[in-house]
């Protein structure tokens, strides 16, 4: 699949809206790349893992922060039979008090899955609460990014950046 069936595919199901939006960044928006409503489509869902699944050879994990990455995670461990772990927002203080949900990440390989990255903040917790597990975590792929300083923030803690779009690409079409 190209970009510009992506960026239709996202146009038909209603993931791309304008408006006025105020994000999670607290940055306002003419625009809102809303993933979750691509993901909890199973025709686009599974055309997204497709996508995503030329970037996993190598890896041991696919991680994905509660509540956007998850059905993408999902998606793409049940596409390449990668075991997945959800990465928490806030580490549990009651039950057994974890941050990341599944097998341990201790020296393995992990594949960090986001649905849209703006500053980046959202993954940069990601990366850290798997490097403070002791994996490795080195590699992020995203579904769009809207060039707002999360690639720069990545490249400064050496990790790779992987969107398959941006949101120049889909603004110009």
């Amino acid at each position: 699949m190209n970009k510009n069936e992506l960026i239709k595919l996202l146009k038909e199901c209603g993931a791309i809206k304008f408006g006025r939006f105020v994000l999670t960044s607290g940055a306002v928006s003419d625009y809102y790349i809303d993933i979750k409503k691509a993901s909890t489509n199973p025709n686009v869902l599974k055309k997204i893992a497709s996508e995503m699944s030329v970037y996993t050879e190598g890896y041991d994990i696919l991680a994905g922060m509660e509540l956007g990455a998850v059905p993408l995670v999902v998606a793409l461990s049940l596409e390449t039979n990668i075991p997945f772990v959800i990465i928490r927002k806030e580490k549990r203080e009651h039950g057994t008090s974890k941050q990341i949900e599944g097998d341990e990440v201790k020296n393995k390989r992990v594949l960090i899955i986001e649905d849209v990255t703006t500053s980046g903040g959202s993954v940069i917790k990601s990366i850290n609460t798997i490097r403070q597990n002791q994996g490795i975590a080195d590699e992020v792929l995203v579904i769009v990014d809207r060039e707002s300083g999360a690639e720069k923030k990545l490249q400064n803690l050496d990790v790779n950046f992987i969107p398959l779009l941006s949101v120049s690409d889909i603004l110009k079409n």
